[in-house]
């Protein structure tokens, strides 16, 4: 099974020093599971011809937002509904997960609550998994008939189901203790200092990455029809 991989932003630096890129870390996430990749750069203009140059697609994080007026974000929606239409499961993660809903009518805003990041605890039907945030934007309004996943006191959709077509979330389930405190670092001077210092209270404890990975995989794998 062919996954294509849209890639909405550059990393920085000291982060593709580390952990390598978008590509890597989401090759890396869906490893094991006998997938094949290739990835667009879609902040660069580069979009895949048709919804079927791959089996399945999953959206990356960006420094950018949903809202940005940028020339690449309207072909983006365009071709997310493409996929909905043509049942080529689609998977969003951060930025991925906030364009999808946009696409697909729902709104995104930056959050009133301020930023989400370092490691958080959600609640998936009664089953607490935690995940490395790292945003300020999110999803407020969903699209009419998706289903709630995820979410805890201060992201209300942390994670929707978009019935058998796209599954989406706001957490990082790629990044680790090291990708965060690299982000903190990099960041340091856009997020308040305050927010930046109880980033790594609980850092190193353990994150729910493989069981995420599972089902994401499990969901393109699900039987469809267009």
């Amino acid at each position: 099974m062919k996954i294509g991989l849209l890639i909405c932003g550059a990393m920085s630096k000291a982060s593709v020093a580390a952990h390598g890129d978008y590509t890597d870390l989401y090759k890396e996430l869906l490893g094991g599971q006998g997938f094949e990749f290739e990835s667009w750069n879609v902040f660069e203009g580069d979009l895949p011809d048709t919804a079927e140059a791959a089996d399945g697609w999953l959206v990356s994080g960006s420094k950018h937002g949903a809202y940005d007026a940028l020339p690449w974000i309207a072909p983006l929606e365009e071709f997310i509904r493409d996929c909905v239409d043509a049942a080529r499961p689609i998977v969003g993660i951060c930025f991925g997960h906030q364009i999808i809903a946009q696409a697909l009518g729902g709104t995104v805003e930056k959050y009133s609550g301020g930023w989400n990041v370092g490691r958080k605890t959600y609640d998936f039907a009664g089953l607490d998994l935690a995940m490395m945030a790292w945003h300020q934007d999110q999803v407020t309004a969903i699209p009419e008939g998706v289903h709630v996943l995820a979410s805890n006191e201060t992201c209300q959709y942390a994670a929707l189901l978009y019935g058998d077509r796209a599954l989406t979330l706001q957490p990082h389930p790629e990044f680790d203790a090291e990708s965060v405190e690299i982000l903190a670092d990099v960041n340091a001077g856009n997020v308040p200092q305050d927010i930046l210092d109880a980033v790594t209270e609980d850092l190193n404890e353990p994150i729910a990455s493989e069981v995420i990975a599972d089902q994401i995989s499990d969901f393109y794998r699900l039987p469809r029809s267009a």
